[in-house]
């Protein structure tokens, strides 16, 4: 099967960023190492924890002209399929503590008794609530189910019935919003105060940014794994990475800096068309919210409006924003289930392939590869964030089942 075609319909230059320098105080505010260190120790200890797979994608690498591509496959993640497993659950671990924390002033309440139920009477009337495209509403549902707490999810019309069923089958309680991603975390955001509830939002804005920290560093995981993993003695020197709202590359832009110092890999940050927050924010300098009329295949990163923490790290860490529509994605998707002599079969879900369709447009358009040093001797990572999170659209994109993918691999 033939590398797809990838068009970048817009690409932007960040002069902001800080290329070459040590990691910046404006982003050790945002999350410190220790910070990342508490939530790469609690979730370790999960039970069902372990690291998801780092491919070397040798075969694709020679097709598209690089040197070296490394591929995180999140779509086996605890089980839910994607990275968002990693924040969305360790943040209500982290609302639970607090909460039982100040309902116990005489008790320290530790990680150990939260995994453990050892209040789960108090626990029982404790609700979190979120708004999510799907994944990340699967992740705050299943961290309450673990934890025992209560749970209301808040979905946009336009979110598959699939992913509000998964969220439900973790005895989560849904709620739908007419309009787009931003609506319903603005209604989630109107009914927790009204009711008491207490947020887990992946997202952060005036008045919010402690927990969206903790979601940031719970996703840190996912990245000092991905390090961990390298050959001994590689740092990749490009990483592309999706938008969204910015939470997710935020939190890698700052791991990377963390771990590479003035050797962070060019950071480049891809999102849909129709969903260019970040894009559009770096070209104006400053967080500009889009207003999103058509939903991305891409579901995951169809975000509006800037995530405030995530625009901090990334005005500095990111030194190339680009959009790409989603004529890629299928294409992509068959790409990766089929595999080639040299690589495995791979299940990617929509929003797993953007930073890959990233690197695939780039390369094709000599004048911006050459403005981002890509050549035949870069080495590239790429996050794969989520698997077959929706089944029958997976199927429908890909033109055969996860099941059928991992029976080949």
């Amino acid at each position: 099967m033939s590398l797809p075609a990838v068009a970048i319909s817009q690409a932007h230059h960040n002069d902001a960023a800080l290329a070459g320098q040590a990691c910046p105080d404006s982003v050790r505010e945002v999350l410190t190492p220790e910070r990342c260190a508490l939530a790469r120790d609690t979730i370790s200890r999960w039970t069902s924890y372990q690291p998801t797979v780092l491919h070397s994608l040798e075969g694709l690498a020679a097709e598209i002209g690089i040197g070296a591509l490394y591929y995180k496959d999140e779509s086996t993640r605890f089980g839910l399929g994607s990275f968002k497993a990693l924040g969305g659950a360790y943040a209500v671990h982290q609302v639970l503590r607090q909460a039982l924390d100040a309902a116990l002033p005489d008790t320290t309440v530790s990680p150990d008794d939260i995994n453990g139920r050892r209040f789960a009477e108090m626990a029982k009337k404790i609700t979190v609530v979120t708004a999510t495209d799907g994944n990340h509403g699967r992740s705050v549902a299943w961290g309450a189910q673990r934890f025992g707490c209560q749970c209301m999810i808040y979905m946009h019309e336009n979110v598959s019935p699939a992913r509000q069923g998964a969220v439900e089958a973790f005895g989560a309680s849904v709620v739908r919003v007419a309009g787009n991603y931003d609506d319903s975390v603005r209604q989630a955001d109107h009914d927790a105060k009204a009711n008491g509830w207490h947020i887990v939002s992946d997202t952060s804005y005036p008045g919010y940014m402690e927990i969206p920290r903790e979601v940031m560093a719970g996703y840190t995981l996912m990245t000092t794994e991905t390090m961990d993993q390298l050959p001994k003695g590689v740092i990749p020197t490009h990483v592309f990475i999706q938008g969204g709202c910015g939470g997710l590359a935020g939190a890698v832009g700052a791991d990377l800096w963390h771990r590479y110092g003035g050797k962070i890999p060019h950071l480049t940050v891809v999102e849909p068309v129709p969903a260019a927050c970040l894009y559009q924010s770096a070209r104006a300098g400053k967080p500009q919210l889009v207003n999103i009329v058509d939903e991305s295949l891409m579901a995951g990163l169809s975000c509006g409006e800037v995530s405030l923490l995530g625009w901090q790290i990334l005005k500095s860490a990111a030194r190339h924003f680009l959009t790409i529509s989603d004529s890629a994605v299928a294409p992509l998707m068959k790409r990766l289930a089929a595999g080639v002599p040299e690589d495995p079969p791979i299940i990617a879900g929509e929003s797993a392939i953007a930073g890959l369709a990233g690197l695939i447009g780039a390369m094709g358009n000599e004048p911006l590869a050459r403005e981002m040093d890509l050549n035949s001797k870069s080495r590239v990572l790429v996050f794969g964030t989520e698997g077959a999170t929706d089944p029958a659209l997976f199927e429908a994109l890909a033109g055969t089942s996860a099941e059928n993918v991992v029976a080949r691999s």
